[in-house]
């Protein structure tokens, strides 16, 4: 794996615009809206048209609001991540949920389970994922699941509780036993760029059986770039290797792979009925 952690020459611009579904553009080193503004024009140079910025905490939770409010092109998702959780208190929730509310957040995420990282007791994270289950179901927005090594009590945990009408399983990680359930709850599951990767056989197989009206695309930037430049810094603007990736994994054609995932995000997220920043608002098919 390359040590190189620059960042990447971009990719090929794809044959039809699709969209980041999980980004971290803080953590990418966004600061301000010139900052945010620049990585989409990055992005958008290559076929990326949209991505939706994801808090994992109170203070990225701040950021995301503000940052989907400085460029048309980025929306937010809003929650406490698990590995987060040890300490979640009535003023935490208090502002997780009123950020959650605001109009371009268009998903309460992430939230889930952890067990590979030990900085809070799964108990607190199942605790703490219940409410955020609840907190999506009253703002009847998708709900942006985090699972690591955590797939059983995930699911048993949105069946006892009641799953929203939307929830998407992001850099989905599971084997084809697994994307067989969740196509099966009617759950989105969302690759990164781990699938790209040549060595995650049983997760490369789980993609290509997905069915179509279930497969969404990100980054999860600046973490897991893509084959060829794994172990460098992640933006956007690479989710185009993950996008031809998919095409080729599941047979169709990149312009295609693009627009299916493309066409998800916005049905997933509602992107039309969040106002736009800008005095022309973007289209969706």
């Amino acid at each position: 794996m390359n040590a190189d952690k620059s960042l990447p020459p971009p990719p090929e611009p794809l044959a039809a615009p699709a969209v980041d579904a999980h980004t971290h553009l803080d953590a990418c080193g966004c600061v301000d809206a010139a900052d945010v503004t620049a990585a989409m024009d990055r992005a958008a140079a290559v076929g990326v048209s949209a991505a939706v910025t994801v808090a994992d905490d109170l203070a990225a939770a701040r950021w995301v609001v503000r940052a989907a409010s400085w460029d048309e092109r980025v929306f937010a998702a809003v929650a406490l991540h698990p590995t987060r959780t040890a300490s979640f208190g009535d003023a935490e929730r208090a502002e997780i949920e009123a950020l959650a509310g605001a109009p371009r957040v268009v998903a309460v995420g992430e939230t889930g389970l952890d067990y590979y990282w030990d900085y809070s007791p799964p108990a607190a994270q199942r605790e703490a994922f219940a409410w955020h289950i609840a907190l999506a179901k009253r703002l009847r927005k998708p709900l942006m699941i985090h699972d690591r090594e955590a797939h059983e009590d995930v699911l048993s945990i949105l069946e006892s509780e009641g799953a929203p009408d939307d929830v998407v399983l992001h850099c989905f990680s599971g084997d084809a036993a697994m994307a067989r359930r969740c196509a099966d709850a009617g759950y989105l599951m969302s690759f990164a760029g781990v699938v790209t990767f040549r060595n995650t056989r049983d997760l490369r197989e789980a993609a290509e059986i997905v069915p179509a009206e279930l497969i969404l695309t990100e980054t999860d930037a600046p973490f897991l770039t893509p084959h060829p430049h794994r172990g460098r810094r992640n933006e956007p603007y690479n989710l185009p290797w993950t996008v031809r990736d998919l095409a080729g994994l599941r047979g169709v054609d990149e312009a295609e792979m693009a627009e299916t995932v493309a066409a998800n995000a916005a049905r997933l997220f509602r992107f039309a009925e969040h106002p736009a920043t800008a005095a022309q608002p973007l289209r969706w098919p």
